[in-house]
């Protein structure tokens, strides 16, 4: 499983909350259990799983095996102590979570890693199957730097629950405006800390990823592939496409469009694209084999 590519699911269409009142996470007795719909899908799973592994269980109360399935599911999370909050999502009553999810049937239950889903399992499995999906979903997720820990929820959360674990104070004014769709501050504070540690892959990573996330905000993608189609040439109607591309999993075809874009520029033009590439070569995961063709195909257009 590779965790560093964004998944092949827009998301996008539930980072809008709906116009009626958001209920807040249900109290479970001081578990990691928290009960979801599409107005605090954003907050409570997708914004909180840039700091700690979410996953998300679907299920129907027209299903019979769901209500057995959620009891194990919870219960294995929680012996988690926070390396993992479960979102649960009743798909009768956020039919929009299952549709961006492409659901075909429940339980159905996918993480979310820094903001990108990873289908994990549709069905019921057994518990041993299910720890040995969510071993290998922490354990890749800490490889990609996502080792925060999620608070216990309920009046029953003991004094002595695990505490999560604090995040680089040096992240912490990005992070903040981050968490507040204030992207251009965010966006401001990476910049900073790059130019203090012009090293640390950390601060790249999450700098490219906030960029990216803030030029895709709000992004009709239709309209987007209308301008490209309509003005080739336009350098910027064109890395929005691929900004999106991504966005949606399309990863080849971002890079491919942005290959063929360097190919077509020269100058300073060229050099945006460029740079716009090793950008979301860095969103995607350097290591990503999708990443290594494309590096290989850019040198090649540029020499």
């Amino acid at each position: 499983m590779n965790f560093s590519r964004p998944g092949a699911i827009d998301l996008s269409a539930l980072k809008q909350p709906a116009t009626r009142p958001a209920p807040g996470p249900a109290a479970t007795g001081g578990s990691y259990v928290v009960d979801i719909d599409e107005t605090t899908f954003q907050t409570v799973a997708l914004e909180a799983s840039m700091s700690y592994v979410v996953v998300l269980g679907l299920w129907s109360s027209r299903a019979p095996q769901s209500g057995a399935f959620n009891e194990t599911l919870g219960s294995v999370v929680d012996s988690y102590a926070g390396q993992i909050l479960l979102a649960r999502v009743d798909v009768d009553a956020s039919p929009q979570i299952a549709q961006a999810l492409q659901v075909q049937g429940v339980p159905y239950v996918a993480g979310l890693v820094k903001g990108q889903p990873v289908p994990l399992f549709q069905g019921t499995v057994e518990e041993t199957e299910m720890r040995r999906y969510f071993d290998e979903l922490v354990r890749i997720a800490a490889e990609n730097g996502l080792t925060g820990r999620a608070q216990p929820t309920g009046a029953a959360a003991a004094d002595d629950a695990p505490v999560e674990e604090p995040e680089d104070p040096r992240f912490a004014p990005a992070e903040e405006a981050f968490m507040a769709s204030d992207f251009d501050t965010a966006v401001a504070e990476y910049e900073k800390l790059r130019v203090q540690y012009p090293a640390d892959v950390e601060v790249a990573e999450r700098l490219a990823r906030v960029k990216w996330l803030s030029r895709t905000k709000g992004a009709d993608l239709q309209a987007a592939r209308a301008a490209a189609a309509d003005r080739p040439d336009d350098v910027d109607a064109q890395m929005l496409v691929a900004d999106l591309d991504i966005s949606g999993g399309h990863v080849e075809d971002a890079f491919d469009r942005l290959i063929a874009l360097v190919r077509a520029t020269s100058g300073d033009e060229r050099e945006r694209v460029r740079e716009r590439l090793l950008e979301l070569f860095t969103v995607v995961g350097i290591a990503d084999p999708v990443v290594m063709t494309a590096r290989r195909a850019l040198a090649t257009a540029l020499f």
